[in-house]
């Protein structure tokens, strides 16, 4: 299954990101983020489902991201 891994604004956005996304269902996992990948404060989600889904959930529950990287 594809994977897609979402940099994000902090560790703690990261963990809200998690927790709020499995409480819906949806596979994610906290990951750092890998030194090929932009920038954001090192740690990122790892998510299997569609990601245009996934950042509209983010960002109806206001939980900044920074961006969308294909794995």
């Amino acid at each position: 299954m594809k994977k897609t891994m979402i940099t994000m604004s902090s560790i703690t956005y990261a963990m809200k990101a998690k927790e709020y996304l499995n409480s819906l269902g949806y596979w994610c996992e906290v990951e750092r983020t890998r030194k090929n990948i932009g920038s954001g404060c090192g740690y990122s989600i790892v998510v299997q489902d569609d990601p245009d889904l996934i950042t509209a959930r983010l960002d109806r529950r206001n939980i900044p991201y920074k961006g969308i990287y294909s794995l």
